[in-house]
């Protein structure tokens, strides 16, 4: 990785592609620091710090502390996440934006253009919800129209913004713009995590004690990153061969290939749906200020993962199993709507190829779905391993960190694919300067 920065800075047009990126992420560390107006920074501190368990560290860690902070970024990118998503759930459902997304180029800008107004009007809703719920429980100084105005108009237009800067860094700078603007949310705050693990098990230790404690957690932290590493780049590869055929009076085709079926195929979406499913009970009675009895409430215990796996309260732990299942059921279910065996089929039917040993068509369509099941449930076990390690070390041991789970899913990614995108220009540059030559 080094290696590859290092020779990418001697390249002048990656060297300035790369200066762009890292001035547009100072942009957004500044704008992370910039309070809105008319908001009682510290009430909503205090109320942040009132709430049982982490509830809402999943939310903060992906806004980069600026959700904790309530600045203009306090709703970050995460309203373009959930629009991203959303549109490509209804590309399979409504057959117009599938026709528009098989248009090419023009179809393409036409869905993201429609995402950009999902997003605004996901934020606007949001950036509501948040001045009205939390403006009556004293967040804002004065609780009137024009705070409350105010206040939907910073946070809808940080969310706007944090979304040109990650249209604008995919088109000038280096990698996927969206994924940088979260990376580096999450990022800045692995210091103030590791900051608090030394508090817990390190400082005022006895020497042999800290220096266990300190290998042992740089040991998980190592294991989880290799595990993601493997479960990011790990894919089956089914061998395609091409039949021969006339061309005029040429003889083409007859070469192999393979098609690349990733053992992660659904990414982080699975850990993603299912934690929002389980936490919205609970930040919705957050938000609102209701306090449930009863059942209810131990309904709620139960969904927050605050809760689970502590050895004084395991009665609460059923929530930890409900997760495992939603993660297994939208890793299928993910995959489903994102990789159709049939569509792969004709399409390798119509040019000619065919899996050695199978039959073209419906046979080959069989065969694919078959391995599928087999590699979803291999990346939904590992996936699973991942996501619940970080509840189970929280539970077992108190020690709540943000980069655990999902967050170091996403960074991995994320650092691998921008990697490989730097790679690939430096190879696309070596060509050109060959052909120039």
């Amino acid at each position: 990785m080094f290696t590859t920065l290092k020779n990418a800075l001697k390249i002048k047009d990656i060297r300035s592609k790369l200066l762009y990126t890292f001035a547009m992420l100072v942009v957004i560390r500044l704008g992370s620091q910039l309070p809105v107006p008319g908001v009682d920074r510290t009430y909503f501190a205090r109320w942040f710090a009132a709430q049982s368990g982490n509830t809402f560290n999943f939310f903060d860690a992906f806004t980069g502390g600026s959700f904790l902070n309530m600045s203009v970024f306090a709703l970050n990118i995460t309203p373009y996440i959930t629009s991203s998503i959303i549109m490509q759930l209804m590309t399979i459902a409504i057959p117009a934006l599938e026709e528009m997304q098989k248009e090419g180029e023009d179809g393409r800008k036409k869905i993201a253009s429609i995402t950009r107004y999902v997003t605004v009007g996901l934020a606007l809703i949001e950036s509501t919800a948040m001045a009205i719920g939390f403006g009556r429980s004293g967040l804002l100084e004065q609780f009137n129209a024009l705070n409350v105005i105010t206040v939907i108009t910073a946070l809808t237009a940080g969310s706007a913004v944090l979304m040109w800067i990650g249209e604008r860094i995919t088109e000038n700078g280096v990698g996927n713009g969206i994924s940088i603007v979260l990376i580096i949310n999450i990022i800045s705050r692995i210091p103030q995590d590791f900051a608090s693990l030394y508090e817990q098990f390190v400082k005022d230790k006895a020497i042999a004690l800290a220096v266990l404690s300190a290998v042992i957690i740089l040991a998980i932290v190592a294991a989880m990153i290799v595990l993601v590493i493997i479960l990011n780049d790990g894919e089956r590869r089914i061998p395609v061969q091409y039949a021969k055929k006339v061309q005029g009076r040429r003889m083409v085709g007859g070469n192999s290939t393979h098609i690349p079926l990733k053992i992660n195929t659904a990414g982080v979406i699975p850990i993603i749906f299912a934690s929002s499913i389980l936490e919205f009970p609970v930040i919705i009675s957050s938000l609102v200020g209701v306090r449930a009895s009863g059942v209810g409430a131990e309904i709620l215990k139960g969904l927050s993962s605050s809760n689970w796996c502590r050895v004084n309260t395991p009665q609460y732990s059923w929530g930890l199993v409900v997760y495992i299942l939603l993660v297994l059921f939208f890793a299928y279910f993910y995959t489903s709507i994102t990789f159709n065996p049939m569509e792969v089929a004709d399409n390798m039917k119509k040019s000619g190829g065919f899996i050695p040993g199978i039959r073209p068509g419906k046979p080959t369509s069989d065969y694919l779905g078959k391995i599928l099941k087999y590699i979803i449930f291999i990346g939904a076990c590992g996936l699973t391993l991942i996501g619940i390690l970080p509840f189970v070390f929280n539970g077992l041991f108190n020690a709540s960190v943000s980069f655990g789970g999902t967050s170091l899913i996403i960074i991995v990614s994320v650092i691998l694919e921008t990697i490989k995108q730097v790679e690939s220009q430096m190879l696309v540059r070596n060509y050109k300067g060959f052909l120039n030559d």
